[in-house]
């Protein structure tokens, strides 16, 4: 398969095409979760891949189902400054369960804080602000280093995300990185499933009416039969943080 291939980074042309990502999601259409990432990973589809992961409440499937096939991969996690205590006590316990080896802590740039949210309360007023300092741009720094990424990301979160195939090129990246979304297709209850199969401990705010958990001043509980991301930034016109770009086209 010689057109999806890891490319030289010192290479001005884009990692990877929409063709590219065509031609991954033909090649796994019918595969399990466990194949395809056995596939991508073993294979070297991808080259240099990381995991970005918030540590929310299913993120642990994703990690153990990667954790299967090399727990050597490299967990991105953005540490905004604004977490719930919960979540970073959960991604302690969920790494150490499932045996991850190189979790890395990404944290936003003292300088943006100091000029741009020195209150600390630009979540308040500006919450697309607030996240580009805390969130796109540190992890734009670290995805550098990277040909592809793998989110948690799954079609019943919301209608933003119905869509979305398993493999796609970030259009919002010259660079022509490659976003895998391996759980794009499961449902609520094989998460759940899951969790049961392999006694993965669950995100103590999950119980308490949060199923989508991000950053504690812009996540509120979600009533029964809501979207599951109606809790975040409640109140105002955004479903995404940045990182992902709602309303993508999906590469068919």
């Amino acid at each position: 398969m010689n057109e999806v291939r890891k490319i030289d980074r010192l290479d001005a042309s884009p990692r990877f095409s929409e063709h590219d990502a065509v031609r991954l999601n033909r090649m796994f259409r019918g595969s399990s979760t466990l194949e395809m990432l056995e596939g991508v990973i073993k294979g070297n589809l991808a080259g240099d891949i990381a995991i970005v992961s918030s540590f929310g409440a299913e993120s642990a499937v994703l990690l153990h189902l990667v954790a299967q096939v090399d727990p050597n991969i490299p967990v991105l996690f953005l540490d905004t400054g604004k977490h719930f205590a919960e979540t970073l006590e959960y991604r302690d316990l969920v790494a150490e369960k499932i045996g991850l080896t190189n979790l890395q802590i990404l944290t936003p740039d003292p300088d943006d804080l100091a000029t741009k949210d020195e209150t600390g309360l630009r979540w308040s007023y500006d919450p697309d602000g607030c996240c580009e300092i805390r969130k796109v741009k540190p992890l734009a720094k670290a995805l550098d280093r990277f040909d592809a990424s793998f989110t948690g990301r799954k079609s019943f979160q919301s209608s933003t995300r119905a869509n979305l195939p398993r493999f796609e090129v970030d259009t919002s990246d010259a660079a022509g990185r490659l976003k895998i979304n391996p759980l794009i297709d499961w449902s609520a209850d094989e998460i759940a499933d899951y969790f049961k199969a392999h006694d993965l401990p669950a995100h103590p705010l999950v119980a308490k009416g949060f199923p989508s958990i991000g950053c504690e001043p812009c996540t509120h509980k979600v009533a029964p039969g809501e979207d599951p991301r109606s809790g975040r930034w409640k109140g105002w016109d955004k479903t995404e943080c940045g990182i992902h770009k709602p309303g993508e086209e999906p590469f068919l």
